[in-house]
């Protein structure tokens, strides 16, 4: 008689274990690496479609599509997945031992989550509970964080509520950007996701619900959240230009017009919240609870960026001028 493989945790470490990695933002991208450096099997890989980007409307890959082309991988582009029944059964024949998402943008259905043994797991750039939601990295910067780090978890029915399977923790720098953090995220995640799935092989890793009680939300962004609001402290405002980069970006209304802010820091000058006061080429603003900001970095609307000397020498912003609607 034909012996079959025991499909059981324990006997997967003697195997190469197969998986489908789900994902679509450079995020993804060195996981998706380090998994194949490691000897997974990745089967294949999920991404979403195509989207038509820029002035000329051009269709562009998604970064982890180029990475996964680059890997020689097969992919496959589906437009929903819910109700996909030839998605469905691709996936049903492939036989993953897990499922891995990594910033995919799509709600995993629960049939997703039912099909592999180890489960659908996912890597969040945040430490679970703290920053549930679709922009972990750039809200815990605006809300000041000065740590943050990267969670391994199984998916459920919830938003980012599953148990949670190994965490790594990094420190947030006092100028790091949703630019900067996220790359270094994206790398000690990899790493944490090769040590979970060898735990899961191995059969020594155990889950562990998350405390609800101490969730937070990181929503996604919108273009509105990237308004400064004077009558937050210099360091909110300053918080927020460094976490919403490169979008929304943070801006305002000068003389009629939206003027972006890239470069900024807190400085100790007592002024009313919006109000401009010129000293020397230094820009200064007020902001809430008596302090104010240096701009240092400036973009008019339609201009390139330019420094706060030029923006001053072009545009002669005046002492007692207001920025804000």
């Amino acid at each position: 008689m034909e012996e079959y493989p025991d499909p059981s945790p324990s006997h997967l470490r003697q195997l190469a274990m197969n998986l489908v990695f789900c994902g679509t933002p450079a995020f993804a991208v060195p996981t998706l690496e380090k998994l194949v450096d490691a000897g997974f099997l990745v089967r294949l890989v999920v991404t979403q479609p195509d989207r038509a980007r820029g002035r000329g409307m051009e269709l562009a890959f998604a970064p982890l599509k180029q990475a996964a082309s680059q890997l020689n991988l097969p992919i496959t582009q589906p437009e929903k997945i819910k109700n996909n029944n030839e998605f469905r059964e691709q996936l049903t024949d492939l036989k993953p031992d897990a499922i891995i998402v990594v910033g995919y943008g799509r709600i995993i259905p629960h049939w997703m989550i039912e099909l592999p043994a180890l489960g659908n797991i996912n890597l969040h750039g945040s430490l679970l509970p703290k920053y549930r939601g679709a922009a972990p990295i750039q809200w815990a910067i605006a809300w000041g964080e000065t740590n943050t780090g990267v969670t391994t978890m199984r998916i459920d029915a919830g938003l980012d509520t599953g148990d949670i399977l190994l965490q790594k923790e990094i420190s947030i720098e006092p100028h790091d950007t949703a630019l900067t953090l996220g790359p270094r995220l994206a790398a000690i995640g990899s790493d944490l996701m090769v040590e979970t799935l060898h735990g899961l092989q191995a059969g020594t890793l155990r889950a562990r619900p998350q405390e609800n009680a101490k969730a937070t939300l990181a929503p996604i962004l919108k273009k509105e959240d990237g308004r400064i609001d004077f009558h937050r402290t210099a360091d909110d405002i300053y918080n927020r230009l460094r976490g919403f980069q490169p979008w929304p970006g943070a801006f305002t209304i000068f003389r009629g017009k939206n003027l972006s802010i890239w470069q900024a820091k807190a400085t100790k000058r007592e002024l009313p919240g919006g109000q401009i006061r010129l000293d020397n080429d230094r820009l200064i603003v007020g902001c809430g609870k008596a302090t104010s900001l240096e701009l240092m970095e400036l973009q008019p609307e339609g201009k390139k960026r330019m420094s706060a000397h030029d923006f001053i020498q072009g545009y002669r912003p005046r002492d007692g001028e207001k920025l804000g609607a």
